[in-house]
């Protein structure tokens, strides 16, 4: 599923709701993209040869700890 944010068009603003909607996408894009560098700076990844179904489980098992350091 794709979530996108909320855009003005030409005559009408973006209300206060949807734009309080836009900074939590956001957030949450931000959080993803941070991660996502954080993996690509491992480069034993770029060598992983396995079906996405498992690589999906490693890569989600790696950013519990990659997670927990960038926090502190």
């Amino acid at each position: 599923m794709l979530i996108t944010g909320y855009k003005a068009a030409r005559t009408k603003p973006v209300i206060s709701a949807k734009k309080e909607a836009n900074k939590l996408i956001a957030r949450e894009r931000a959080a993803c993209e941070h991660a996502f560098s954080h993996l690509k700076s491992w480069r034993i990844l770029t060598k992983l040869r396995l079906d996405t179904r498992h690589a999906t489980t490693l890569l989600r098992a790696l950013l519990v700890p990659t997670n927990h350091e960038v926090a502190r």
